[in-house]
């Protein structure tokens, strides 16, 4: 394919140079001629481990060229990469604006030129830039058929090259048919699974993932400092960890939904941070933790009582489904602040129903919501019928099967991802 990429930074550079190596025939564009002479002479513009091999021999082979000239580019190509810089502002938002001129400078060249083209956004940006981009191009167009694709890089600085041709997946956020097509072309050969998304949801991953990474180091400091305070290396105890693809290296936890709770996460949080507390060290990201739990309980309630709603049902109790384990359930504690709040709660939750609650969990129990007994129903039609408001906390197959006899217009609130008749007004804390 012929190809234009917009923006010789970083990001640029490294997929100009890996796309000729594939074959394809590459037109680099910057505003900046140093930047364009380097390439075009087989020089990196930055400091990147083999990429003044890899550019030196696309040029040699006639497949890297450079231009400042927007016209040209988009004229000798089929499709093009938008690569430029989406710096931060003084107030912490994004920079889109080179983004935007890109695009209306792309789709005025498009207006002469007169032909079908395929725009490709690689520039890190939020929600909906996609959105707006295609309107600038079509708007700038005038007519000229323009298709348009997100599709996030993955790349880290140091090891660029090898994440380019070994990626995790390649994400293609688009619901143009034209424009998945030609992207398919241009990374055919990569053998990587390939995601074709809405491109809000592949703009999202992008930022999900590196607050991810983030997420990992701070965690992994805080854990780091707490560890050497008791004589522990702590480097041996994350050795460890990522060893585990079970459950801690692995989809597990990682679903958008209710709250954590049970005999463990709440205690063992609690339990770290007293320590941290006493040997007097600061692990900002750890203290959070039970806040931002508690917040995701209070952001339910209040979406419940945002709709006036005083008869509420809540499908299940126990803090996860297959046990009758009330300790810290978020369900409890999402009850008491439904019933102090004004609303005539029933619950359904066979497990608890069933049990003998002693020990730990009868002793919760009193203190927290000793009336429990009164709130559990063996009528769930009834319950069902009467709900002017449902939360669902667990995916039990009973449970969906209820929600089928759900009154048009009652909504249903989803903290766990349960599947539900066209009819019902679901409602998802996540989604």
């Amino acid at each position: 394919m012929n190809i234009a990429v917009f923006g010789l930074g970083y990001v640029g550079a490294v997929t100009t140079a890996c796309l000729a190596q594939r074959g394809h025939h590459l037109i680099g564009v910057d505003v900046n001629p140093l930047k364009c002479e380097l390439v075009a002479s087989g020089r990196s513009p930055i400091i990147e481990h083999g990429l003044d091999d890899l550019l030196l021999e696309g040029v040699k082979a006639g497949r890297i060229r450079t231009t400042t000239s927007v016209h040209d580019a988009v004229r000798e190509s089929d499709l093009s990469i938008i690569s430029v810089g989406t710096p931060s502002l003084p107030n912490g938002g994004l920079d889109l604006s080179y983004v935007y001129r890109v695009c209306q400078q792309i789709g005025e060249a498009l207006a002469d030129i007169r032909r079908p083209h395929v725009v490709v956004l690689r520039s890190t940006a939020l929600p909906g830039t996609t959105e707006t981009c295609l309107q600038i191009l079509k708007d700038a167009a005038q007519g000229t058929e323009v298709s348009i694709a997100f599709n996030p890089e993955f790349l880290r600085e140091g090891s660029s090259i090898k994440d380019f041709d070994a990626p995790a997946y390649t994400v293609i956020g688009t619901e143009d048919p034209v424009a998945e097509a030609a992207v398919r072309a241009v990374y055919a050969g990569i053998d990587a699974p390939f995601h074709v998304v809405a491109p809000r949801v592949a703009e999202m991953v992008k930022y999900t993932a590196n607050a991810f990474h983030a997420l990992k180091i701070t965690f992994a400091n805080e854990i780091g400092v707490l560890a050497k305070q008791m004589g522990v290396d702590g480097r041996d105890v994350m050795a460890l960890i990522v060893q585990d693809t079970k459950l801690n290296v692995s989809p597990a936890y990682l679903r958008p939904g209710f709250a954590y709770g049970g005999s463990c996460l709440p205690k063992d949080v609690s339990a770290l941070l007293h320590l941290a507390r006493r040997e007097e060290l600061s692990v900002p990201l750890l203290a959070s933790l039970p806040q931002s739990n508690r917040d995701q309980i209070e952001r339910i309630a209040t979406q419940v009582l945002a709709t006036g709603a005083r008869r509420v049902t809540v499908l299940g109790l126990a803090f996860k489904a297959g046990t009758d384990d009330l300790r810290e359930s978020p369900a409890v504690e999402l009850v008491e602040r439904l019933i102090g709040r004004g609303c005539d709660v029933r619950i359904l939750d066979r497990a608890v129903q069933s049990a003998t609650l002693v020990g730990a969990n009868k002793e919760y129990v009193d203190r927290r919501l000793p009336h429990v007994s009164c709130l559990l129903t063996d009528d769930p039609e009834t319950l069902i019928h009467d709900a002017e408001a449902i939360v669902v906390t667990q995916n039990q197959p009973e449970f969906v099967k209820l929600l089928a006899g759900v009154r048009e217009g009652v909504p249903v609130f989803d903290v766990c991802g349960v599947a539900v008749p066209a009819h019902v007004q679901l409602r998802g804390v996540a989604w």
